[in-house]
């Protein structure tokens, strides 16, 4: 029998009524088994942290998917398949709720692949790896925050920012944020990342205002992405 994805839901006080799904970053190639102590996954824990503390007033559940491998592995496109069977085991068990999809890197491109599931209402694609051939038609008719450290090495910003652009034209919104004076691992500022992921996650699914969810530093930059503002910068 072939391995599944683990899918771990942190579930609010009381009834569910958005989900944020959380997935983690990966490598090109690598068929070996995710673990929970890699660091990809391990870096992802703050996000699902913030989301689970900021949303649990507003009924936001919080899933972790972990992928069955490592790698995307060319056109085996491994974790969107996986991405798929958790949105589908979301929908079995929450019936109709609405999901914002969260993703670092390989995690956030394969949100971009699989936002065309009946149940996806938000993506936000942190430092997303980004291959000329990606499609926008999964994002029609989604909002969507693509945002990208100017430092980043291992992904391309430049990459981002063409996707972004390409997919205004199916999306109900997208905006671009350009994070100054960060790198791929979201580390040098980790609080802004989490502000911008939660504010744009529960200002979709929830309507929340994003002065109940950032400090001053990145609350202008929510209220402007979620009016659709294309480009922005923090």
């Amino acid at each position: 029998m072939s391995p599944e994805p683990t899918l771990r839901v942190d579930l609010p006080d009381g009834a569910v009524r958005a989900i944020a799904l959380v997935l983690h970053g990966g490598r090109s190639q690598g068929t070996g088994r995710v673990r929970a102590s890699q660091l990809a996954v391990l870096r992802m824990l703050p996000f699902a942290r913030a989301l689970r503390r900021t949303g649990a007033a507003d009924g936001l559940a919080v899933a972790r998917l972990r992928f069955v491998q490592r790698g995307w592995n060319g056109a085996a496109q491994a974790p969107v398949a996986d991405a798929r069977w958790a949105l589908a085991e979301l929908e079995r068990r929450f019936p109709g709720v609405a999901v914002g999809l969260v993703g670092h890197s390989m995690g956030g491109r394969a949100a971009l692949h699989v936002a065309d599931q009946p149940n996806v209402q938000a993506v936000v694609a942190l430092a997303p790896w980004i291959e000329a051939s990606d499609p926008v038609f999964p994002l029609a008719g989604r909002r969507v925050l693509i945002a990208h450290g100017n430092l980043d090495r291992m992904t391309s910003p430049a990459a981002s920012a063409a996707y972004a652009r390409a997919a205004a034209r199916v999306a109900e919104s997208v905006t671009y944020v350009t994070v100054q004076d960060d790198r791929h691992a979201m580390l040098r500022r980790a609080r802004v990342w989490y502000e911008l992921t939660t504010g744009f996650v529960l200002g979709v699914l929830c309507a929340r205002q994003p002065d109940g969810t950032a400090e001053a530093e990145t609350t202008n930059v929510l209220t402007k992405a979620l009016a659709g503002e294309p480009s922005l910068v923090v």
